[in-house]
């Protein structure tokens, strides 16, 4: 293996370090942000356990990708310093390119969403009391003739 093989696979690894620390932040933020009894709030290690399982096959992906798949021993140490470097240099900058696309893309495509949801329900709303008052005369009709039709005569 080449010097400029191993150098680009420990760049690799650094890289899937870096990964692994944006989305287990990702993973810390999106539960701090739920309330206290969400359901996610609830389920927060299993979620943190399977991102874990979801970093671990991308990471070996990427080594099947850089080198076949074979694994040093300079590996974890250097997802180590992946991890350390995004703590220390690459977490500002991706909690505020996080907070961009919260402002920018989440949170107007969410407004639509619910307010399509609104409109939605609202519609059906009127459209279930249209058909009550449309169909108010003939329940009251019906209302007045089965309490003749159906009376009983023992007393």
């Amino acid at each position: 293996m080449s010097l400029s093989v191993q150098f680009l696979s420990l760049l690799a690894m650094i890289g899937t370090g870096i990964g692994a620390g944006v989305l287990m932040d990702l993973i810390g933020t999106g539960v701090d942000a739920t309330g206290k009894k969400s359901i996610i709030r609830r389920y927060a290690v299993p979620i943190e356990v399977i991102g874990w399982i979801l970093i671990g096959c991308a990471t070996f992906y990427v080594l099947f990708i850089v080198r076949d798949g074979a694994w040093r021993m300079y590996d974890p140490v250097a997802q180590i310093c992946g991890l350390l470097l995004y703590a220390s240099i690459f977490h500002r900058p991706f909690r505020f390119l996080g907070r961009i696309l919260n402002m920018l893309i989440i949170k107007p495509i969410w407004f639509i969403i619910t307010l399509v949801v609104k409109i939605i329900y609202q519609l059906y709303k009127l459209v279930v009391k249209i058909v009550s008052i449309l169909l108010s005369p003939f329940i009251f009709l019906y209302n007045k003739v089965s309490e003749s039709l159906f009376k009983s005569d023992k007393k």
